[in-house]
């Protein structure tokens, strides 16, 4: 059992008593509408449940047999603490209670052919069970859901000496998150659902290791940010009838020599959404206006990522490490639209370590590591809004910046 509670606090300005459901105080026969107050938003939960599995090995067969059941309970309360006019008995102004339970079987087999074939299936059947009593800004919205997911994987793996082929195809499933619902008693979310296709191969020999593998992901009502807002005017994630993602990882190591070797991967893809619809806020007339898409792009999905490294090991119980890390560049949101982008990066890190011993000391292991050796400035996240505003579309981008050039040093003892 995982038990969790805690709060963040709020400082809140001139805001109206009758919104925490209080009277205002009178002075001088004069009811003060407004003040400032300081606000607590808690989160009380407990999360329990149980795992069993069993496996059995007979023969050139192995199973695996095996069930879960897990219960979460979440109780969301505001408390106000303090107010800028007059005393404020702490006041509790929302209270939501919200469960989840979730449970599942699945068997697992993979059985050996022959020598060189190997034959794997996974089976799960899965339910879950939402019970939501309101939400802070909706507390009349009750939500009790239950789903019934059926998820597959098959697969087979082909071997021989130094050469690894597979082929495996799977089907899943899964429920909203809890934010989703609030979207609205006439809208509610559906499950998203995934299918995905690999093909690899993949070769190692003493001096080097390669891989290559193709996916193809294609998604069913996947929940994706639109500018849809919910009835309590805020943003939700909506479901969008198709989307995919396809691509092609590649992995390899090279050793050099018996003191120098490198290796990396890196991934192509391309991420789509078809018949994407944008709601764009309206500030000249109100509501919202519907752009559709034909085709776009899948938000914060570059389409090129590579890592590269650089391992040395000079002398006995010294070891350098120079790595890299590519990102092309990727959009804010789900349009496509090349003003709501952030850019690539590529970032480089220096690693350092040495061991030694002592007599009452297995091992002291001190380690310095350069973060962002060559202080690249790069924001590899952010969020995006537009509006209508006088006549013209408003786009404001916000950036998360990363740290400039760090460092850190550890000294690890091993008795």
């Amino acid at each position: 059992m995982t038990r969790g509670k805690g709060y963040y606090e709020q400082y809140k300005a001139d805001e109206k008593y009758s919104k925490y459901g209080l009277t205002p105080p009178v002075q001088n026969g004069i009811p003060i509408t407004t003040a400032d107050f300081i606000r607590q938003l808690w989160l009380d939960n407990y999360f329990y449940g149980n795992t069993t599995t069993l496996s059995l090995k007979r023969n050139k067969t192995d199973w695996t047999l095996g069930g879960s059941f897990s219960h979460y309970l979440g109780n969301h309360f505001g408390k106000l603490i303090w107010s800028s006019k007059g005393s404020l008995t702490p006041h509790t102004w929302y209270q939501n209670k919200a469960t989840k339970n979730d449970g599942a079987i699945f068997v697992k087999q993979q059985s050996k052919i022959n020598s060189n074939w190997v034959l794997f299936y996974d089976f799960q059947i899965r339910t879950v069970n939402y019970t939501i009593d309101g939400f802070r800004n909706n507390p009349t919205l009750n939500v009790n859901s239950s789903y019934f997911f059926f998820n597959p994987k098959v697969g087979i793996t082909y071997r021989k000496q130094s050469w690894k082929s597979f082929l495996s195809y799977s089907r899943g499933a899964k429920e909203p998150n809890r934010d989703d619902f609030e979207a609205g008693a006439a809208q509610l979310p559906r499950p998203e659902k995934l299918g995905d296709l690999e093909i690899g191969v993949e070769k190692k020999t003493k001096r080097y290791q390669a891989g290559l593998t193709f996916y193809y992901m294609h998604y069913k009502d996947q929940l994706v940010l639109t500018g849809k807002i919910n009835d309590v005017g805020a943003y939700t994630r909506t479901n969008i009838p198709n989307s995919s993602r396809a691509g092609l990882e590649a992995e390899g190591e090279l050793t050099i020599t018996n003191w120098l070797n490198t290796g990396g991967n890196f991934t192509w893809s391309r991420n789509r959404i078809k018949n994407l619809e944008e709601y764009i806020d309206d500030y000249d007339n109100g509501g919202q206006v519907v752009k559709k898409y034909t085709r776009s792009t899948l938000a914060f999905s570059p389409s090129f990522v590579a890592n590269h490294f650089i391992r040395t090991t000079p002398f006995k119980n010294f070891e350098t490490n120079f790595s890299s890390r590519y990102v092309s560049s990727q959009f804010l949101d789900n349009t496509g639209n090349s003003a709501r982008m952030l850019k690539a990066f590529l970032v480089n890190d220096l690693r350092a370590s040495y061991s030694w011993s002592f007599k009452r000391i297995k091992e002291v292991l001190l380690i310095g590591q350069i973060n962002n050796l060559f202080n690249k400035k790069y924001e590899p996240n952010g969020y995006t809004f537009s509006y209508i505003y006088g006549g013209s579309l408003v786009t404001e981008n916000y950036y998360f910046p990363m740290a400039n050039r760090n460092f850190m040093l550890t000294l690890n003892f091993k008795f």
